[in-house]
């Protein structure tokens, strides 16, 4: 009896210390059993790619009064997703400023961002905005812009290119191998070999 009862005492002693083991050992099986989370696939890189295409396409867009903002007319016109800018061949633009003035584009190539406000002009590039009236009524000139390079600002009436260009104002005439025009200040930066040729008398 003695030696059956030390053997339930030594049991009951060391019994917290097998079920410990029994659960350390439980725990390790799931571990090995449970499968790893798989990784997530790495996120495929944006592609330089275009979504749609558009053929002898003219887009329109107005603005919150419903008036005419700007068209955009085009031979071919590739739309790019990852950037929302058209790439437009024989492009044409004609954009309406805040006083309405008439302001329009033309050339080979062109790359518009998505309402046409920001256009980057490339071969035989042509800006032109009619002559209109300002606020006090005077007459302002037509301004005329070429280039094989030209970079509109269609909203800010601003005109800028690093290379080449040739502005007319008037009866005026500037050439230059870099231009930043500024129309609502009333700015004309020219660098460069800078040439020009004022006709006096005429409307600035």
């Amino acid at each position: 009896m003695n030696t059956l009862r030390d053997w339930l005492d030594r049991l009951t002693l060391y019994f917290p210390v097998l079920l410990m083991g029994l659960l350390a050992l439980a725990t390790y099986w799931l571990v090995r059993s449970t499968p790893g989370l798989e990784p997530k696939p790495p996120a495929a890189a944006v592609k330089h790619l275009p979504d749609y295409f558009m053929h002898q396409f003219s887009v329109k867009t107005f603005d919150a009064h419903g008036q005419l903002k700007s068209e955009v007319m085009g031979r071919d016109a590739r739309h790019f997703p990852d950037t929302d800018t058209l790439e437009i061949d024989q492009v044409h633009i004609r954009s309406f400023g805040v006083e309405g003035q008439l302001t329009t584009a033309t050339a080979r190539q062109a790359f518009a961002n998505g309402d046409a406000s920001e256009v980057q002009l490339i071969g035989q590039a042509l800006v032109e905005r009619k002559a209109s009236l300002n606020k006090d009524g005077k007459e302002k000139a037509a301004l005329t812009f070429r280039g094989e390079f030209l970079h509109a600002f269609m909203d800010t009436d601003r005109v800028k290119s690093h290379k080449p260009v040739e502005l007319t104002r008037g009866a005026d005439r500037f050439t230059a191998d870099s231009m930043d025009y500024d129309n609502r200040e009333g700015i004309m930066l020219l660098t460069g070999r800078v040439r020009g040729h004022l006709v006096p008398g005429k409307t600035p």
